[in-house]
């Protein structure tokens, strides 16, 4: 799967297909904050948590200001 497809996507912006995809897989969303905007983004896509925040930290992110999401495959 080309995890890139996802990145900088709102997770509802999703279709059933992309979500079917994602099924069993934890991605990474900016922590909301007055600061920030409501629409959160994909911002790492992985096999765990940990996965994320190296992907992350991979980018030069903060994986501090994230919180990992499971996903489960479905709306």
């Amino acid at each position: 799967m080309d995890a890139s497809r996802f990145i900088g996507r709102a997770p509802e912006q999703l279709t059933l297909e992309e979500r079917r995809l994602l099924g069993g897989m934890w991605i990474a969303l900016e922590i909301y904050t007055p600061a920030t905007l409501p629409l959160r983004r994909i911002e790492a896509v992985g096999e765990s948590a940990a996965a994320c925040a190296m992907e992350l930290r991979r980018r030069q992110l903060d994986p501090g200001i994230f919180e990992f999401v499971l996903c489960l495959g479905r709306p």
